[in-house]
């Protein structure tokens, strides 16, 4: 522990642990937290696990939050919480001081939970990375928005009145995914033949949800949709790195057929460091978005497009009323024929293209213009 905290501290609070061997997923709470410490926060990243067996943490996610928090030089400023100890960082109640003193702290998903790590003199902000899902479920009682004076969503639509979908009586406001700029330099594109790729997951750990009357669907309905897109883009590779269930075997097989690449994750995004090479080796990204983010125009913009654009690599994805400027270096597609176009256009201008989404991510992505603007209008400062 580096010392007392201030009423300079903040505390980022989410998943990591939670999620093991997601390269992508590893550099969206760090880059919050660095990205405050920039500002001039004692910035602290604070996650609670579940016991496993006998009240052990699971070795795997122990290891792999020591290993990323290390990678982002956090090693002093990091927490693990399983049951009535820290497996990482310093003992409970040394902790418990750092969020006592808090004047910040930036929840996650609302993945701090616990009622025994109290934030007193923090002003406490929900963090939305699903918006539509959140909002719905939120609306059905499944989970509860309660206990933060400030409500954020990456939905740059939700609370608008854009969006058809709830906004839970709260005001939210809205924010694009900080990127630590200086870590995602550009570097020129990869040689012929022009490679695409995407980093995901076939379907989410949850399932589609409803609201009013309709339904909304997850990204393996947006995929079926675009299954022709390879042959609409001949001389193209089309790689997405999936993971997908054994169950979905005949989705597997009908993305092979259609001349879609399949990696996995692990293979190709398993570590930050991977990610950031996997990005930066290819000539641009192409994915389809959740159908609740598409359908209901939430205006999500996902953080891994985000580290393409700041890489110097293009973003070719569907339309979901995204805040950021389409057109050179951003193409949105809402069908199988714009998305062919927007690819066709990428690969005949991939310079120009790249160019432009670096300059995309430096006038609207980076962590000091993002986290900074969201600090002047919740009323937080170091």
């Amino acid at each position: 522990m580096t010392g007392t905290s201030s009423a300079s501290t903040a505390v980022v609070a989410g998943a990591l642990a939670n999620k093991v061997g997601n390269g992508g997923e590893a550099w969206v709470r760090p880059t919050w937290t660095i990205g405050l410490e920039r500002l001039g926060f004692d910035a602290w990243l604070v996650e609670e696990i579940a016991p496993g067996e006998a009240g052990l943490p699971d070795t795997a996610a122990v290891e792999w939050f020591r290993r990323v928090t290390d990678r982002f030089g956090l090693t002093e400023r990091c927490a693990l919480v399983c049951g009535e100890r820290c497996v990482v960082g310093p003992d409970l109640t040394e902790l418990a001081e750092v969020l006592a003193g808090a004047a910040l702290l930036i929840n996650i998903s609302g993945h701090l939970r616990r009622t025994d790590l109290p934030t007193p003199s923090a002003v406490r902000v929900f963090v939305d990375v699903d918006p539509g899902f959140t909002q719905i479920w939120a609306d059905q009682g499944r989970i509860d928005l309660g206990g933060h004076d400030r409500h954020v969503t990456v939905g740059a639509t939700i609370g608008s009145g854009d969006s058809p979908l709830p906004d839970n009586g709260l005001d939210w406001i809205t924010v694009l995914p900080p990127v630590l700029l200086d870590h995602w330099g550009s570097v020129p594109m990869p040689p012929e033949p022009p490679r695409f790729t995407t980093v995901g997951s076939w379907r989410p750990p949850h399932g589609a949800v409803e609201h009013d009357g309709t339904a909304y669907g997850i990204k393996a309905h947006e995929f079926r949709r675009h299954l022709d897109l390879p042959a609409r883009c001949p001389g193209v590779d089309l790689e997405l790195a999936l993971s997908i269930h054994e169950g979905d075997r005949a989705d597997r097989e009908r993305l092979v057929d259609a001349g879609f690449s399949l990696v996995e994750p692990a293979a190709v995004a398993g570590t930050p460091t991977a990610f950031a090479e996997h990005v930066r080796g290819s000539w641009g990204e192409w994915s389809v978005a959740q159908g609740v983010y598409v359908d209901g125009r939430t205006g999500w913009f996902s953080d891994r497009s985000a580290h393409y654009l700041a890489s110097g690599r293009p973003v070719v994805v569907q339309d979901t009323g995204t805040a950021l400027p389409g057109g050179e270096g951003l193409l949105m597609f809402t069908d199988v024929a714009g998305a062919a176009a927007a690819i066709r256009d990428v690969v005949a201008e991939p310079a120009s293209h790249g160019c432009a989404a670096r300059e995309l991510a430096q006038q609207h992505l980076g962590s000091d213009m993002v986290l900074g603007r969201l600090c002047d209008q919740i009323g937080v400062a170091p």
